[in-house]
C-alpha cells in the first residue's frame, strides 16, 4: 500500500484502487490476497529481496533478525513450519541453522520465487500452497510454527487459523508471529508526517479493503485486532504468551517500506512480535479430511 486514506485512489502495485473500511469474510479475503500477492510478488522480491537476504530471517521492516532476537528458541533438529513463507528466506535461514523448515504460502508466484532461490543458494525449502485456516499437515507434526508478516493479518477466520496452529504443534511447541503493530490502525498508512496524526479509533476492527477501480473486484483485505484480542486468542487455544516485542527503528535504516519509515518508527511502533508456547496436555481436534499435501486448498 501507499496511502490508505478512505476514498483516495491509489496505484498499488499497478492498477488504481479505492480504499474502504467494511466487513470482509474469509473467502473474499483469501481470494483477493492470493491474487494480489501473485501480481505483486515480482515487484516485492525485486524491491526488498536484497534487504531480506536469500538466506535471512527478518521479523519486519525495522530489520530485527531472528539471529539477534532468538524468539523461536533452539532450532537444531526441530521441525518448523513457516505460514506465509513467501520466497522462503526465513525458512532457508532456519535450515542453515540445522532446523527442518517447511513453507506454506497462498501465492503460487511467491512459491515460484522460493524455488528459484532454492536453486540459486542450494538451500531448498520444501513448500506447499495452502492457507493458514486449513494446514495440510497431520496433528502434532511440528515443534515450531511461525509467521513473519506472512499471513495472520490477512486472515478473517483468525480463530480457525490459531486453532490449526495448535493442532499441528506438538505439546510444548513454539508459536511466533509478527504483524503490523495494532496501534498503527489509528493512523493513515503514510510514511511521512501525515502518518503521525491519529485519524480513527484503535478499537474499530472494521477490515481495510481495496477495490479495483476498473473491475470492481476486491483486490486486497487486511484485518485489525487489538493487542488484547491477540492475547485472548492465544490464551483461548492453550498458548502461554512469553514474548511481546515492539522493535524500535534503528539508526542507519533509511528504507521506506509502505507505511514504515524512520519518521514514524522513531516515535511509534510499527511491528509487534508475539511468542507463545503451547501448554502440554492441550487437546486438539482429530485430523479431519483433506489434510494431506495433495488435497485441494
Amino acid at each position: 500500500m501507499t496511502t490508505t486514506t478512505l476514498g483516495v485512489v491509489q496505484e498499488w502495485p499497478q492498477r488504481p484502487v479505492t480504499a474502504h473500511r467494511r466487513d470482509a469474510g474469509e473467502d473474499e479475503s483469501r481470494g483477493a490476497n492470493g491474487a494480489d500477492w501473485d501480481r505483486y510478488a515480482d515487484e516485492y522480491q525485486a524491491t526488498h529481496g536484497e534487504f531480506l537476504g536469500d538466506v535471512g530471517f527478518l521479523w519486519g521492516p525495522e530489520g530485527l533478525t531472528e539471529a539477534a532476537a532468538r524468539i523461536l528458541g533452539p532450532l537444531t533438529d526441530r521441525d518448523v513450519l513457516e505460514v506465509g513463507s513467501g520466497a522462503g528466506q526465513c525458512s532457508r535461514w532456519i535450515r542453515s541453522e540445522g532446523g527442518r523448515a517447511f513453507g506454506l504460502d497462498l501465492s503460487h508466484r511467491q512459491l515460484q520465487h522460493s524455488r528459484r532461490i532454492d536453486e540459486m543458494t542450494g538451500v531448498a525449502v520444501p513448500s506447499v500452497r495452502g492457507t493458514a485456516t486449513h494446514l495440510p499437515f497431520a496433528d502434532a507434526s511440528f515443534d515450531v510454527v511461525f509467521s513473519s508478516f506472512g499471513a495472520l493479518q490477512f486472515v478473517a477466520d483468525i480463530d480457525v487459523a490459531v486453532a490449526e496452529t495448535a493442532r499441528v504443534l506438538r505439546p510444548g511447541g513454539r508459536f511466533a508471529f509478527s504483524i503490523t503493530h495494532p496501534t498503527r490502525w489509528m493512523f493513515p498508512d503514510d510514511p511521512g508526517e501525515e502518518g503521525l496524526v491519529a485519524s480513527q479509533s484503535y478499537w474499530d476492527r472494521t477490515p481495510y479493503v481495496e477495490v479495483d477501480d476498473e473491475t470492481g473486484a476486491t483486490s486486497y483485505v487486511e484485518h485489525h485486532r487489538t493487542l488484547g484480542d491477540w492475547v485472548g486468542l492465544l490464551a483461548g487455544h492453550g498458548f502461554r504468551l512469553t514474548t511481546l516485542l515492539e522493535p524500535e527503528w534503528p539508526d542507519g535504516n533509511d528504507r521506506l517500506w509502505g507505511g514504515w519509515s524512520g519518521v514514524r518508527g522513531r516515535l511509534t511502533p510499527g511491528t509487534a512480535i508475539f511468542g507463545a508456547d503451547l501448554a502440554t496436555g492441550t487437546k486438539v481436534p482429530t485430523c479431519g479430511p483433506g489434510r494431506d499435501l495433495t488435497g485441494d486448498q
